[in-house]
């Protein structure tokens, strides 16, 4: 489990009995202070906040929590990439970079009940978890196909190497991928490899090691993407509460 306090509030992590997914919760702190950004990590989640379900796309770039109607305790279930979208019956590249209400997606008697069975509930990641798991029932296993494409970019394949070793050619596996991820196979590579580096550097490797462990050309390359993908260096990244 991952716990973390700070000046932003608390953050919790746990696997979910969903495989490849986790649940989270995050509490603010009360009073102003400094908003952390979300990092694009080819996720989608599915959050409540009391009196609302709604759905986190997959981002391009940092997404900044706190706009208006934000505030508050937050639960969410991160699914793992190319899963979402089969479970919530919606292409991942129709919510890129946009924050939906569930009811947008589903009709909205459905969505008013689970909302309420979510706000009644004792312990709302269970409750969340459990529309989560009924729904994943319902469509089936996740497509092998996809999660071999995650598994393959992620080792830090290429994307020509990734298509030859899937059968398929590089036009198939961008169509397949824009559904699933939300965009095609070198930004999805792109994302994966930004949270390897981060979860290397958290360990307190050496930037330059970092950088070629995680897959980047050098050590400039993986500062400009950072901060390209994120607004902000790693060494903010890193040191943010």
């Amino acid at each position: 489990m991952t716990h973390g306090t700070g000046a932003q509030g608390e953050y919790r992590e746990r696997p979910s009995r969903l495989p490849g997914a986790a649940m989270w919760t995050r509490t603010p702190a009360p009073g102003p202070g400094a908003t952390r950004p979300v990092l694009p990590d080819g996720c989608m989640d599915l959050l409540w906040t009391e009196g609302r379900l709604f759905v986190a796309g997959p981002d391009t770039r940092a997404h900044l929590p706190g706009a208006a109607g934000t505030a508050g305790r937050h639960v969410g279930i991160r699914f793992h990439p190319g899963t979402a979208p089969a479970i919530l019956g919606v292409p991942a590249h129709e919510l890129r970079d946009r924050r939906v209400d569930l009811a947008d997606l589903w009709t909205a008697t459905r969505v008013r009940r689970l909302t309420a069975c979510v706000d009644s509930a004792r312990d709302p990641v269970a409750a969340l978890e459990d529309l989560a798991l009924d729904r994943a029932a319902d469509t089936g296993p996740p497509d092998p196909f996809l999660a071999e494409v995650v598994r393959l970019l992620d080792a830090g394949r290429s994307v020509a190497a990734t298509a030859a070793a899937l059968g398929v050619d590089a036009r198939r596996l961008h169509r397949r991928s824009l559904p699933a991820f939300g965009y095609g196979p070198k930004t999805l590579a792109r994302m994966l490899r930004l949270q390897r580096a981060l979860a290397l550097a958290r360990t307190g490797l050496p930037y330059a090691a970092t950088a070629t462990a995680a897959g980047f050309a050098d050590q400039a390359h993986l500062a400009r993407d950072v901060k390209e993908l994120t607004g902000r260096s790693l060494t903010a990244l890193l040191g943010a509460p």
